[in-house]
């Protein structure tokens, strides 16, 4: 069977399986929210036992990477994520994931050529991106302060 390339675009198109927008959607919204919830309580329990604001925060924000790392690398995480997609991807479990599973996968070609090589093939550009994108706000903001 030969097609030219419009051709073979609508056929594609007319087999392709329609994508449930509304329900992948909701699915996000709510395990989404609910990973949020997850980081409220560890934070809230944190207060409770006498640590200080300041520090409950951090310590919750390392308490939801080590979570996510620990999930990614019982293998839920993934199980997860494909149910919620983009849910899991926003909050910082989401970047925990982004580390350890390329971290995982190719553990086997060693911890230099393997895991620290390939450990921030995802993470790496959100990483730079971010800290230019803070090193940028925070000299807007330094100058609107003096003004």
């Amino acid at each position: 069977m030969k097609m030219n390339k419009d051709e073979y675009k609508e056929y594609s198109e007319q087999h392709m399986p329609k994508s449930p927008v509304l329900k992948n959607a909701f699915n996000a919204f709510w395990i989404g929210g609910l990973i949020c919830c997850l980081g409220q309580l560890i934070f809230n329990a944190y207060t409770m036992l006498g640590v200080s604001e300041q520090n409950a925060v951090l310590a919750e924000s390392i308490s939801l990477i080590f979570i996510g790392a620990l999930l990614t690398g019982l293998g839920v995480y993934d199980n997860i994520a494909r149910i919620a997609g983009a849910g899991t991807l926003v909050p910082i479990t989401g970047f925990s994931n982004s580390i350890a599973s390329p971290a995982l996968e190719f553990k086997a070609e060693g911890f230099i050529t393997g895991v620290g090589t390939k450990m921030f093939t995802i993470a790496g550009p959100v990483i730079v991106y971010g800290t230019a994108a803070s090193v940028i706000y925070g000299i807007i903001y330094w100058l609107m302060t003096m003004m």
